[in-house]
């Protein structure tokens, strides 16, 4: 796959994988004018931009022409686009990006002409190309509201998530997601992919198996975009999902153990790993598509479940925290960063907590991970001093660390046994300074405990509990 540079943002793309010259590594000079041509007043130009009707005329005229040519003359095998058509339309991609050109193109009826071109190619970069061209186009309301109400484009773009080639789907999976976040189109784009139940098949297949960094970072913004919004369709797809697996059990000697369908839980598991280290964003993404997970019965039940993914997500969320978002060596500043991905690591791995009791094999609580825990609230408490200093500063993001994180060490504190504290105290986790801490988070909201800390650490280090007794006396 073409590497892909300089998009403008989630919604909006540009055509990065060709080969250009230097001066045309950038967006697009506008399109040359014929000899003669007026460059000021000019009723050629598109809106108050210096792009040229006539040449944006000719090139999708040209481009019609081109794919119905090669659909009639029954060529086989792939269609190849020459190095001055391809330059050509990815002007039109890049121009797509103007607000004049998007609505011009609009009026000229490209939605249809680019989807007779996507429906005839057989080019999957000429594909490519103009779902990203619509791509652009649905980046303004106006124009994505006309779009969307295009029911065969509809049909279409839901079908090009099953398709092979990794640029396309990564187009269309901008475009979906930028329509799905436009609020007039949304709730007529969230019914066609309730209906089309091919498309979580082709996403999760896309997530188990993919190697491709920025395919998955937005196939993950899609997935998650769709479980924010909703509820009931996330539902749908893991009891779909749970469906399928009952009946594949019940046929288990007709078919293999692979070709079982995976959660949706493993599925985001899976990319996960594999964007851990080439994508920290990415991996927000999906921490956060799993924490949704956990806010549903259905979800829960699949975490609980003794054969499903629950314990891998949990090994998996453990080792990200303890040893890439919260060592112990790390300054301030470095937890001051990770605060977001924090918030949703430790927001899965409480909800995962409760499920531990159904698993067949469960995991003893890390001693790292409960350091790590101790180590945000005493980061949050430091924090907390400084900012009092300074009028009107609140880190929200940061209080909601500390209130999911005060919670989590409430729900292990309640029945942490006295060998587990000891272990603690002798690896360096919890100290005096970390013990206060603990005691301050717990004490009020979660009495039970912090007595049940309090027991257990007069036995593990009586000196430690006393100097916690003085602070906080009964």
């Amino acid at each position: 796959m073409e590497s892909r540079s300089d998009r403008e943002n989630e919604g909006s793309s540009s055509p990065g994988g060709i080969l250009l010259s230097p001066a045309m590594d950038r967006n697009p000079s506008p399109p040359p004018r014929a000899a003669g041509e007026k460059t000021t007043g000019d009723v050629d130009a598109i809106g108050d931009t210096v792009y040229s009707k006539h040449w944006l005329f000719s090139t999708l005229t040209r481009l019609i022409q081109m794919v119905t040519e090669h659909s009639e003359g029954n060529s086989e095998g792939q269609m190849q686009l020459s190095d001055d058509d391809e330059q050509d339309l990815c002007r039109v991609w890049d121009m797509a990006m103007d607000k004049d050109v998007a609505g011009f193109l609009q009026e000229f009826k490209a939605t249809d002409i680019l989807l007779g071109v996507i429906a005839k190619s057989c080019c999957p970069r000429l594909t490519e190309i103009c779902v990203g061209i619509l791509g652009n186009i649905a980046c303004f309301p106006d124009t994505c509201l006309t779009l969307s109400q295009n029911e065969d484009l509809g049909a279409v773009l839901l079908l090009l998530l099953g398709d092979t080639d990794p640029p396309t789907i990564l187009e269309t999976s901008r475009l979906l997601l930028t329509c799905i976040s436009q609020k007039d189109v949304c709730s007529l784009w969230l019914q066609r992919l309730r209906q089309q139940t091919s498309v979580r098949s082709n996403l999760f297949f896309i997530m188990c198996s993919s190697t491709n960094t920025d395919l998955l970072e937005k196939v993950g913004e899609l997935l998650d975009k769709l479980f924010d919004l909703d509820e009931e369709l996330m539902k749908s797809w893991i009891t779909a999902q749970q469906s399928e697996e009952a009946e594949e059990k019940e046929e288990e000697e007709e078919e293999e153990a692979g070709q079982r369908h995976p959660y949706v839980a493993a599925c985001l598991l899976e990319a996960a790993k594999q964007l851990r280290s080439e994508s920290p964003n990415g991996l927000e993404v999906y921490l956060h598509a799993l924490q949704l997970l956990t806010t549903v019965d259905e979800g829960i039940q699949t975490f609980a479940a003794p054969d499903g993914p629950g314990k891998a997500v949990w090994d998996f969320v453990c080792d990200v925290v303890c040893e890439d978002l919260c060592q112990p060596t790390d300054l301030p500043v470095v937890l001051q960063e990770q605060k977001s991905i924090l918030v949703q690591a430790f927001a899965v791995l409480q909800a995962l907590y409760r499920c531990q009791d159904q698993w067949r094999s469960r995991s003893d609580t890390s001693l790292p991970l409960i350091g790590s825990i101790l180590r945000v609230l005493q980061y949050h408490s430091e924090a907390k001093v400084e900012g009092s200093s300074k009028e009107g500063v609140k880190d929200e993001q940061l209080q909601t660390l500390a209130e999911i994180t005060a919670e989590f060490l409430a729900e292990i504190c309640i029945q942490i046994p006295t060998d587990t504290v000891a272990d603690l105290v002798k690896k360096g986790y919890l100290t005096e300074k970390t013990a206060l801490t603990a005691a301050s988070c717990l004490v009020v909201k979660f009495k039970a405990s912090f007595e049940h800390l309090q027991s257990v650490l007069s036995e593990a280090d009586p000196q430690m509990a006393d100097v916690v007794r003085k602070q906080f006396p009964a």
